[in-house]
């Protein structure tokens, strides 16, 4: 009797946990997001973890959203699709994530993107830029679409900076190569540049000598040098080392204050491709780059500046929707014009869900990176199907 007492006693109070911590469940709308927190790319999700902690905060100190304390549920994805897919599952299955901020590169971005656009959960992808992430009904990018940055890395060596004769260096890898594609298509409407010499260099290459011999042989006017800050980096301190003086341009990739930290003086005049200004007036965007400067004494990039609009785009469509049905939310996203980013005021998004919004160019000036210019062409800032 007393044991039938306790096992009873036991069901109850398991009860009550469930009832308690479903209710409690209630009071959050859970919002998801993969990051690279450790490995290769930790210092790009450590900027994604923390810039979205501060939309978060923003959200919660100004009401909520439809009146609920908005929690985020970040796991860490060391940039590995073998991770990411089960961590996706578990956001899911597990944690009931109403939306998903990918905060993480192409490869584990594109594993999971299916996997939440089947559950029809609406997803925005801060900065990867594969088009295959967004083939879903449920899928958005804030970033650029890979062929687009390529072709503002082209319009700047061309328009802006006057080159005839041109060299690209790129990682062989999604990002390298959707970048080369848009370079190129560039280049096909402007015969007055010609690329002079085109290499690959592995994901893991640590000496980029040889390539930059090759490329120094061929006496391009200009360089696009694409890879990430552990990549561009190096390469421009080798090229300093062996007294090549050729104008370096990059993309988002080398938008982070490694690449200026580990190249040190070899990285002034860098001129990138990216999705954030430094230099933009606008409240919102001085208030975020105070904020985190005043929190990690260190420079804010566009990798959490991305994550923070992507997070804060899905906030606002919920909104829009009233709820976090699927769906709507969906529709809403679609359904977004004019919305003011810090990474630029976003016109929309295209049926395929790519973002449409300025190209903005970087300079590296005294270590920091300072306005250079903005690419508005609607031909160049508009992704094709």
């Amino acid at each position: 009797m007393k044991k039938s007492f306790s096992v009873l006693i036991a069901a109850l109070a398991l009860a009550l946990v469930v009832l308690t911590g479903g209710a409690m469940a209630a009071d959050t709308i859970k919002i998801g997001m993969l990051a690279p927190l450790t490995g290769f790319a930790a210092a790009d999700g450590f900027s994604v973890y923390e810039s979205v902690k501060i939309a978060v905060d923003k959200v919660n100190k100004e009401g909520g959203l439809l009146g609920k304390k908005v929690e985020l549920v970040c796991y860490d994805d060391a940039a590995d699709p073998k991770q990411s897919v089960p961590l996706a599952n578990k956001l899911i299955g597990q944690d009931g994530v109403a939306a998903f901020v990918a905060g993480s590169y192409s490869l584990p971005t594109r594993a999971v993107s299916t996997i939440f656009n089947d559950e029809e959960i609406p997803l925005v992808s801060a900065y990867a830029l594969h088009p295959d992430i967004t083939k879903g009904d449920y899928t958005f990018r804030n970033g650029f679409l890979g062929t687009v940055e390529g072709k503002g890395a082209a319009y700047t060596a061309v328009k802006l900076l006057k080159a005839k004769k041109i060299a690209l260096i790129v990682s062989d890898n999604d990002f390298g190569t959707t970048l080369a594609q848009g370079f190129d298509a560039y280049l096909a409407k402007h015969p007055e540049a010609k690329i002079v010499s085109q290499q690959k260099y592995p994901m893991s290459e640590k000496d980029f000598k040889p390539y930059l011999s090759k490329m120094k042989a061929a006496n391009p006017d200009v360089v696009f040098f694409s890879g990430y800050y552990f990549q561009v980096g190096p390469a421009m301190k080798q090229a300093q080392e062996m007294g090549i003086k050729v104008q370096f341009i990059g993309e988002e990739g080398a938008d982070s204050p490694k690449t200026t930290e580990i190249a040190g003086k070899a990285s002034e005049g860098l001129i990138i491709v990216t999705n954030l200004n430094r230099d933009d007036k606008r409240k919102e965007v001085q208030e975020f780059l105070a904020t985190y400067r005043k929190l990690h004494k260190i420079e804010p990039d566009m990798v959490g500046a991305s994550a923070y609009d992507a997070f804060m785009l899905l906030v606002n469509a919920i909104k829009q929707a009233k709820t976090t049905d699927g769906p709507a939310v969906a529709k809403a996203l679609a359904a977004t014009k004019n919305y003011n980013g810090l990474t630029g005021v976003i016109s929309g998004f295209t049926p395929e869900g790519e973002v449409v919004k300025p190209v903005q160019i970087q300079i590296v000036k005294d270590g920091k990176f300072r306005y250079y210019g903005v690419v508005t062409d609607k031909e160049i800032i508009t992704p094709g199907k």
